[in-house]
């Protein structure tokens, strides 16, 4: 199958596909007489496996990480299931994060009643300012 069919039927750019095979998400192709990849109809599970990982959150090493292991879809128990446990605590600690964050924006613009304040400015960066004027 050329990488032009295999972009087409999962809805990929021919460079992407290029990309992950120099990541090495995918195997080379074997190439016919005229020099054109022809991919293998299994390059197509994987490479839907590659973008449910993505859709899951997983980062091209972490997905990597995945496939060195052997595993072949996100639905596999085990190693799927451990780094799924380790994503989702990173995206809880994230959510928190940024929960706090919303709540000193909100005090801010509630302390500010809409109107603009000035920031201060150190007298380092004003140095700099008045050296660019």
């Amino acid at each position: 199958m050329t990488i032009g069919r295999v972009a087409s039927a999962l809805g990929l750019s021919i460079d992407t596909i290029r990309f992950y095979e120099r990541q090495g998400l995918i195997a080379a192709p074997r190439r016919n007489f005229s020099g054109y990849r022809n991919y293998s109809e299994d390059v197509i599970d994987r490479l839907h496996f590659i973008g449910d990982a993505k859709r899951l959150g997983f980062t091209l090493k972490e997905i990597r990480e995945l496939l060195s292991q052997g595993v072949k879809s996100t639905a596999e128990c085990g190693p799927v299931t451990r780094k799924a446990e380790a994503k989702l605590a990173e995206m809880n600690d994230e959510i928190a994060r940024l929960q706090r964050l919303r709540v000193r924006l909100r005090k801010m613009v509630e302390a500010c009643g809409g109107q603009c304040v000035p920031i201060q400015v150190s007298r380092a960066r004003k140095k700099e300012i008045s050296w660019k004027s």
